[in-house]
């Protein structure tokens, strides 16, 4: 099974994601950490139930992997697209407790379990070889915590609550039928649309926003 783990605003740089997170949910989301063996880093935020937002971008001081980096973010002129075409919250991770049956089964679409962080793991990431979204964001990224799950504690929790996530999609029966396949635990609705398109509808202090 997998379940939802944390929704993901992928953003050409972290200033520009927090700045758009905040224009959403009138909420500025505090920095969270360094991914020094993906060249990445972001901003978190708890939206209750053990689910959180991610802001995350390319580390402009960071060092790259010797491998694709996780969420697309090698591909810059996609991410800008995205971005400017407003296609901001742009994925999702789904959490599993067997990595290795999951890519045995769907690696074309999941790429490859990459142990994370590199030299002392202690959880993986499934990562397809050109570092691009599991069709590109319709099937959520999957992350494998080995028995040692986030720590909410180490996540600010302002209040936010995730009350509704969609997908908009050409093709949703396609995904929803990959979605029971993988029998996934609180995916987002889905919903016809010309695109691929997300978006989460959150109460806050000052009242419910939309985060897109």
């Amino acid at each position: 099974m997998l379940k939802l783990d944390h929704l993901t605003v992928i953003a050409p740089s972290l200033g520009e994601g927090a700045a758009h997170v905040r224009d959403c949910l009138d909420i500025d989301v505090p920095f969270g950490t360094r991914h020094l063996y993906m060249g990445t880093h972001n901003h978190r935020l708890q939206l209750g139930g053990r689910v959180y937002l991610e802001i995350v971008a390319l580390d402009p001081a960071g060092t790259a992997p010797a491998r694709a980096r996780w969420f697309g973010l090698d591909n810059a002129a996609k991410v800008r697209a995205d971005w400017e075409a407003g296609r901001r919250l742009r994925g999702w991770v789904a959490n599993t407790a067997n990595i290795e049956a999951l890519i045995a089964a769907r690696g074309a679409i999941f790429g490859e379990a990459v142990p994370l962080p590199t030299g002392d793991p202690s959880f993986a990431f499934a990562i397809p070889v050109d570092g691009s979204l599991p069709l590109d964001g319709g099937a959520p990224s999957v992350i494998d915590h080995k028995d040692d799950p986030t720590s909410m504690e180490e996540i600010p929790d302002l209040g936010a609550r995730l009350r509704s996530f969609t997908l908009a999609h050409p093709d949703p029966d396609a995904i929803a039928a990959l979605y029971r396949t993988l029998a996934i635990d609180r995916p987002p609705v889905l919903v016809p649309g010309s695109e691929l398109r997300y978006s989460a509808e959150i109460e806050t202090a000052a009242g419910p926003k939309t985060l897109t």
